[in-house]
């Protein structure tokens, strides 16, 4: 592979002008395709296998045009102080808010609290539910302004008016700024890296490129393949923090090449056959742990996953051709300028503490030992102390990962949201004035089709259900037009992320089959809370056998790429404790409160359901890269004949600030989303950011090289018969080394 790449890279090199047309032109051909390309198909949310999925298609079959996913608002209204909802004038404004509703756009029915009965049993709240015949997210802004003027006009009234329900329910939250935020803070970590504009602005300008092309793709194809928008949010997320990685480790590499004396040409391709089979396996770790998200059985995560999976293989693609291609036009102009003058004079080396040094073995004799580094000293203190290091890095990240033990899992809602929303005020009315388990309600479908009393075996349902524990109250039975199947509304008396509610589902779901066999009705319980606990439950399932697919597939690569049983496994553990870590720092801030009021989580609670598996896809993908980009520089200073020991220290002398400056940059790309308002972006931006601290800081940086300096040789045991199965794909790019001239033994190390 070495060989093929190198190759490549300097066809791109020499052939530069025509390999940077072609990404122009694929960019400007996917961004017409975008812009031409129908509107994206609205995903919804569904979760097919679930009891509260097949509820809502059966709404959808029994009750046409109800929406039985569409979007509602609840506006609650709370008298003044000392007055009742139900006194003349305060029922009047109440009344006036709901008619104006009734005649709003998309909107298909809008009840009045004292028709309905919504009315609280002291007198001072009531709610009126407006439907409407979009999914949630898709309310036009004309009807949502129209929702707000008519709680404006209620307010104007004297009357408390919130709004609550799925009506407001917008799509992403806008990641402009964060974005920008996470691209100024790597600019300034690659400046200080490479001490080169020219270097640093080449990674930026590739990942930005490579983003465009992913999210102009995705948004091109979104009509033909079912795309939404939403798909492109973790795709933008990680095609920016991939892309600069992969893009920084082939111009470090080049860097260290032209280090060593090879002309441009020569180091483009030097640095595409070994840092670029890095890049390729690391991208392949990415793209294998963001496709297993297809076996979570979650048609959502799963696009999300394909689509950021096809936009990781455009930034390896990106990496292997348009960076070397533009190497070729900056030249020696990605080094220093201090190092650019000093080899205009003639010298062969820099002293620059931005370059990375590099030491050369020939014939002619020993190389100088090249002043140590940063990487080179931390290297050799671990070497002096693996023990304690790999005690205290694996003792550490334990006991961070203490909270994990008391994860709940659930799916996030108005009551997550800042108190300053409407939402969350709305939630907290209802709660006062209804009981915690009104904003949690549970919709009992009852499929009476077939029966012969319809009527009366809703009935015989609701009495069921009201006389389970728990329950509040049940409301009357509303039929179809056919009057064979109905629904019912239980009300717990717990809120709907309680443990309580959820073991009444579970009481509800376990009496449908006694209810089928003696009055020969389905029953089937669903709404949001009985979908977010099927959400979670269904979640919790795949856990184990997606993390045994990702990781058995991800070792069996790094086994071809090391060439080592005990590398890969020890990669594996070591992921394990980062995500266990990065697991107990969610749970400690979000559920526990820990440090809430720091990054502004107003309201504890569980954690999202689908973060324990998001963060292992997106995050073993990355623990990965630097696994990959790190021990594979420490084979070849092995293959090349170092001692293990030494190997490690030539690793980290060469890769030590890359890996770091990648970690630094991938970490300022999640920590910007800890500043959105959502919580549930709020947690997903926590969560990664300190899982890829962990990973690359302590687990790559300290547990790995402790482990290696432990096992010495024996840490590239490879049994003869799996050796003999295994091909060779020279990632360490031995075929790329210049023969001796003598007929001496010859001990080279090559730099990245």
């Amino acid at each position: 592979m070495a060989t093929f790449l190198y190759r490549l890279g300097r066809w791109a090199y020499l052939r530069r002008r025509l390999t940077t047309l072609l990404w122009v032109a694929l960019l400007a051909a996917a961004g017409v395709l975008a812009a031409k390309a129908p509107a994206a198909p609205d995903d919804g949310f569904s979760m097919p296998g679930t009891e509260a999925q097949q509820a809502f298609d059966l709404m959808d079959q029994r009750f046409p045009g109800g929406m039985a996913e569409g979007a509602s608002a609840r506006i609650v209204f709370v008298a003044p102080s000392g007055q009742k909802i139900t006194a003349a004038a305060n029922q009047q404004a109440v009344e006036r808010t709901v008619a104006e509703l009734a005649h709003a756009e998309q909107v298909t029915a809008a009840v009045s609290p004292f028709k309905a009965g919504a009315v609280s049993e002291d007198g001072t709240t009531a709610y009126a539910t407006v439907s409407y015949d979009a999914k949630p997210g898709s309310v036009g802004e004309p009807a949502t302004e129209a929702l707000k003027q008519a709680a404006q006009h209620g307010r104007d009234a004297g009357l408390t008016v919130e709004i609550g329900g799925s009506a407001l329910q917008g799509g992403p939250e806008p990641g402009g700024a964060t974005e920008a935020v996470g691209m100024a803070i790597s600019a300034v970590v690659l400046v200080i890296t490479f001490g080169s504009l020219a270097a640093a602005g080449l990674p930026l300008l590739t990942a930005l490129i490579g983003v465009g092309l992913g999210i102009a793709a995705i948004t091109g194809l979104g009509s033909t393949l079912g795309l939404s928008s939403t798909t492109s949010t973790l795709a933008m997320m990680l095609g920016l923090a991939v892309g600069i990685d992969y893009a920084v480790f082939i111009v470090s590499r080049y860097r260290a090449e032209l280090a060593d004396g090879h002309e441009p040409r020569e180091a483009a391709g030097r640095a595409v056959g070994t840092a670029g089979s890095a890049v390729v396996f690391a991208g392949l770790t990415v793209v294998i742990a963001l496709a297993g998200l297809s076996v979570v059985g979650i048609p959502v995560l799963a696009k999300m996953g394909l689509a950021a999976a096809g936009t990781v293989v455009i930034a390896v693609l990106i990496a292997l051709t348009l960076v070397p291609a533009l190497l070729g036009f900056l030249g020696r102009r990605v080094l220093p300028r201090r190092e650019r003058r000093t080899r205009r004079s003639g010298a062969r080396r820099s002293s620059d503490a931005t370059t990375l040094p590099h030491a050369v073995t020939t014939a002619a004799g020993p190389a100088v030992e090249p002043r140590p580094n940063g990487g080179t000293r931390w290297a050799r203190f671990v070497l002096r102390r693996p023990v304690a290091v790999l005690l205290g890095g694996v003792i550490g990240l334990g006991i961070l990962a203490v909270p994990a033990l008391d994860l709940r899992l659930g799916l996030p809602g108005e009551e997550s949201q800042p108190t300053s929303t409407t939402q969350r005020r709305a939630y907290d009315l209802l709660s006062a004035g209804f009981g915690p388990g009104f904003n949690g309600p549970l919709t009992v479908l009852v499929d009476a089709k077939g029966t012969a009393d319809p009527k009366a075996v809703a009935d015989q349902v609701g009495r069921t259900v009201a006389g389970l524990p728990g329950v509040v109250s049940v409301s009357p039975a509303m039929f179809n037009r056919a009057g064979d199947t109905a629904m019912i509304s239980a009300i717990p008396a717990t809120g709907p992320n309680e443990a309580a509610t959820k073991e009444l589902v579970h009481a509800i779901r376990a009496g449908a089959p006694g209810l089928k066999s003696s009055i020969g009705a389905t029953v089937l319980v669903s709404g949001a809370t009985a979908m977010n606990i099927d959400v979670s439950q269904k979640l919790t399932d795949a856990l184990v056998p997606y993390l045994a697919v990702v990781v058995g597939l991800a070792v069996l690569l790094l086994l071809v790429v090391f060439r080592s049983v005990v590398v890969p496994l020890k990669a594996a553990l070591g992921f394990l404790l980062s995500v266990a870590a990065a697991l107990g720092a969610v749970v400690a801030v979000f559920q526990w409160g820990w440090l809430a009021d720091l990054i502004g989580v107003e309201q504890t609670g569980p954690v999202m359901s689908v973060m324990p598996i998001f963060m292992i896809g997106v995050v073993f993908g990355l623990a990965m890269d630097y696994e990959v980009f790190l021990v594979t520089r420490i084979r070849e200073a092995f293959v090349h004949g170092e001692e293990p020991g030494q190997a490690v220290v030539t690793g980290f002398r060469h890769n030590a600030r890359v890996v770091t400056a990648a970690a630094l940059i991938m970490i300022s790309v999640f920590a910007g989303f800890i500043g959105m308002n959502q919580s549930m972006i709020k947690m997903m931006g926590l969560g990664l950011a300190t899982a890829v601290a962990f990973d690359a800081f302590v687990v790559r940086m300290a547990i790995v090289p402790a482990a290696l300096a432990l096992l010495g040789h024996r840490a590239w045991w490879l049994p003869r018969p799996l050796a003999r199965i295994l091909p060779d794909i020279d990632v360490e790019g031995a075929r790329l080394q210049t023969p001796a001239p003598e007929p001496v033994q010859v001990r080279h190390s090559v730099g990245v």
